[in-house]
């Protein structure tokens, strides 16, 4: 957003809306663990149409452009048993492959169909109970599709035991999603090749409200700096 100089003002207090990737996660732990109460919650895009997916009881759930949505969408329809729903997104979205996530939640018992091309989507997903508590996936792919399956480890019966195989690139996500998982009282593990999360099904039932404040996405406030900058050399 751009601003005339004459309504910059000095001294003026910016609140800096909270981190995307933070945000997400969080998202659907709170519709998988009610009790979890987020603040400073992300007003980007994809936090918005990710939020309005989980809110919406439509069959068709479009996502847009949505990438996060998508892959952290497909893990959660996965395990609403009984719903069937359709996830979509625009014709950017039906070119990015989805097929290591697909293949993995498949693997645990999942019932995910390809409508258009296959390891494309959209996808016609119907959720059932997942027994299986082990799964296989290839360690150098985006974080997203492991984080997607870590996201509803805890919510499983038996929990979720993660087999990364080959090297791991993404590690600080991996890290950041155990990290918020630890924080809302879902316990895990990663050692080695294996990450292990362990089954939580009594979170929803606790009464007390467990509060998270999403740390602000500080690389945003780079703008409001530059814009600072510039305003004061211009009136210099």
């Amino acid at each position: 957003m751009f601003l005339e100089h004459s309504q910059l003002k000095e001294n003026t207090t910016i609140e800096i809306s909270g981190s995307k990737s933070i945000s997400n996660r969080l998202l659907i732990l709170h519709q998988l663990f009610e009790n979890i109460l987020i603040e400073n919650l992300s007003n980007s895009q994809d936090t918005q149409l990710l939020q309005a997916a989980l809110q919406s009881d439509s069959e068709i759930i479009d996502i847009h452009h949505a990438g996060t949505a998508m892959r952290f969408l497909t893990s959660y329809y996965a395990i609403q048993e009984g719903k069937t729903v359709i996830l979509t997104g625009s014709e950017r979205m039906k070119q990015r492959p989805i097929k290591f996530l697909v293949d993995a939640l498949r693997d645990l018992g999942a019932e995910i169909f390809y409508l258009e091309n296959e390891g494309f989507p959209p996808l016609k997903i119907t959720g059932k109970k997942i027994i299986k508590s082990t799964v296989r996936i290839p360690a150098n792919i985006s974080s997203q599709f492991i984080t997607s399956l870590m996201l509803i480890g805890a919510k499983l019966e038996n929990g979720l035991q993660i087999k990364l195989e080959g090297t791991v690139t993404s590690k600080p996500y991996l890290e950041m999603t155990l990290k918020i998982l630890r924080t809302v009282g879902i316990n895990n593990h990663w050692e080695g090749n294996i990450i292990k999360i362990l089954p939580n099904i009594h979170t929803e039932k606790q009464s007390q409200s467990i509060p998270f404040v999403v740390e602000s996405d500080w690389s945003s406030a780079s703008y409001y700096y530059s814009l600072a900058a510039i305003s004061r050399k211009t009136i210099n």
